[in-house]
């Protein structure tokens, strides 16, 4: 691996909780870091405490179209991307009530922010992180996972919060097992983790643990040169463990590739 300091980093909703605290200690490790949030006003005020090599990206990764042109602009501002850590998510409650709720491109909203975006992101910027030589994923997902119902996967006869985040979080981790075998040998290696349990973040009413808990776990992934060539993992915070059993059901993997690769087009 390249020093830290020769390094880029880009964390998506690093404007608060979790991916803030990381930024800030990623770019003190030396790392350039590009950061991705949905408040320009925010994203100024986080720049001006990572330094003057820092970038910022303003999107809403509710909308497909605005996951596409940040994707665009990052490929025009950077000739490769040594980590990408899908960190933005929401949580169980979201503004707006309790009843389901959709992304501007018709699709129930927690799937499509938590999982989809992270996906078509990924997807569109693995060119980048294949010109690193070595580069990591890292996909920030949760130890609240419930298996995903194919035949109703927008949950429109079943809904609830709980069961709407939870799939979205395993949704993340069955495509982290699966884009690791598809770039086994590349050098860019792919793991999730559940950093800590009810961090005092903005989708936490009442935490449990602290910031520092799930930025060391999340940090790990990114710089620990023991986990060079580690991928398809999932940790719970700095223990590697089994995740929910679909994660390692290669046909459920299957259909979640075709039916993303279908709504994002």
């Amino acid at each position: 691996m390249r020093p830290l300091s020769e390094q880029t980093v880009l964390i998506t909703g690093a404007t608060d909780g979790l991916g803030r605290a990381l930024a800030l200690d990623l770019a003190g490790r030396g790392m350039t870091v590009l950061a991705h949030g949905r408040d320009e006003d925010r994203l100024q005020a986080l720049l001006a405490e990572l330094g003057p090599a820092a970038r910022s990206y303003r999107a809403d990764l509710s909308s497909l179209a605005e996951v596409r042109v940040m994707a665009e602009t990052v490929e025009a501002d950077v000739d490769r991307l040594d980590v990408l850590v899908s960190n933005a998510g929401i949580g169980r409650e979201v503004p707006g009530g309790p009843g389901r709720q959709e992304s501007a491109d018709g699709l129930e909203l927690r799937f499509a922010v938590n999982y989809l975006a992270g996906y078509l992101l990924t997807r569109e910027l693995l060119p980048l992180l294949r010109a690193a030589g070595e580069a990591r994923i890292v996909n920030v997902s949760s130890a609240a996972q419930m298996p995903i119902d194919f035949d109703d996967v927008q949950l429109t006869k079943d809904y609830g919060g709980t069961r709407a985040y939870s799939q979205s979080k395993l949704a993340q981790i069955l495509s982290t097992v699966d884009l690791a075998e598809e770039l086994q040998g590349t050098g860019v290696t792919v793991n999730a983790l559940h950093p800590a349990t009810f961090m005092p973040t903005k989708i936490v009413a009442n935490p449990t643990s602290t910031i520092e808990e799930g930025v060391e776990a999340t940090a790990r992934l990114v710089v620990d040169p023991g986990l060079a060539g580690v991928t398809g993992r999932y940790f719970d915070g700095l223990r590697e463990t089994r995740a929910h059993e679909q994660a390692y059901d290669p046909e459920a993997r299957r259909r979640l590739r075709q039916l993303s690769d279908e709504l994002v087009g």
